[in-house]
């Protein structure tokens, strides 16, 4: 596949800004200037797309650190810093190298804080608020003195934000963009290249990474985004978000999507054949016993459940 041509001075740009959002030294003010050279045009989108994925070619060591590996070669080879930017912008123009919102492993098992499958986690922050990782997901916690920021590299987190003086604003950054707390309680996941925010008390603003305009959720509101689209707000019932409590409440859920949700928090596969897909189903089922959920299908519904191995499970419709 041909990489999308991109104007070589827009390329060396976005070279430079990643050297200094990897610096160690990049201010608030930094992002908030790499965010509004990103939204110049499409192709500064893409330039920086481009240039994040090709910290995805050093696969086994974190951003950071492919950095300064290039820095440091740069340095034993005495070239300067404009002569190192353009190594890099060279590096960018061989694309394609990826898309922003991959995760590569390091990420998730250098993380500050991360849970394993079937895992809770209750943190509390500095700053005093409460934090709930829930299953396979993984945070990174990074507080100074203008902000409160949190990283949520993969999975799903609950978050009540402790009032603040001097008042520093709460971000939650996923791989698609931001949701900054204008409320005390909300909840963040990720899942492919979307993220979904659902806020349950106060309001939320939401703002994709590559759109300038962003969007207010209110408690009982949630909505999903992916780096440049925002999907329509919905209305939900705040009671039915029970994940904290170990419960999964469906509420004329299909079948299919009940088990899907189920699978988060067991390991191995669960698979669901497509003649019962579709099936509705309602009712609270235990995410800390997913066997006794499962039972309860069997027991309440026309299905079978397929053992191939403990951790190989198919749902089936009963002959």
């Amino acid at each position: 596949m041909t990489s999308p041509m991109i104007n070589p001075q827009i390329l060396g740009e976005a070279a430079d800004w990643l050297v200094q959002l990897h610096s160690g030294t990049a201010t608030p003010a930094d992002h908030q200037a790499i965010a509004q050279w990103r939204n110049r045009s499409h192709e500064h989108a893409q330039a920086w797309q481009r240039a994040e994925g090709l910290l995805g070619e050093f696969r086994s060591v974190p951003a950071n650190l492919a950095i300064q590996t290039l820095q440091r070669a740069a340095r034993k080879e005495g070239l300067s810093r404009r002569q190192t930017l353009s190594r890099l912008g060279l590096l960018l123009l061989a694309g394609p190298l990826g898309i922003a919102s991959q995760h590569l492993p390091w990420e998730q098992w250098t993380a500050d804080q991360r849970t394993a499958v079937g895992e809770q986690k209750n943190l509390q922050l500095p700053d005093g608020s409460q934090l709930l990782l829930n299953t396979a997901s993984a945070v990174n916690i990074a507080f100074n003195t203008v902000e409160r920021r949190v990283l949520l590299l993969d999975g799903e987190v609950l978050l009540s934000p402790a009032k603040d003086l001097p008042a520093r604003p709460f971000i939650v950054e996923t791989p698609q963009g931001t949701a900054r707390a204008l409320g005390s309680r909300f909840c963040v996941r990720t899942e492919g290249v979307r993220s979904h925010v659902s806020a349950l008390e106060g309001q939320v603003l939401v703002t994709p990474q590559l759109r300038q305009q962003s969007s207010t959720l209110g408690a009982g509101q949630r909505q999903s985004f992916t780096l440049d689209h925002f999907d329509p707000a919905q209305a939900f019932d705040v009671a039915t978000l029970a994940w904290d409590k170990g419960m999964l409440l469906a509420n004329d859920m299909r079948l299919d999507q009940l088990l899907g949700e189920l699978s988060r928090y067991r390991p191995g596969v669960l698979r669901c054949h497509p003649d019962v897909a579709t099936l509705r189903v309602s009712g609270a089922f235990s995410l800390r016993d997913t066997d006794a959920s499962l039972r309860l299908l069997s027991d309440t519904l026309p299905l079978n459940i397929s053992r191939m191995t403990r951790y190989w499970l198919s749902v089936e419709p009963r002959v």
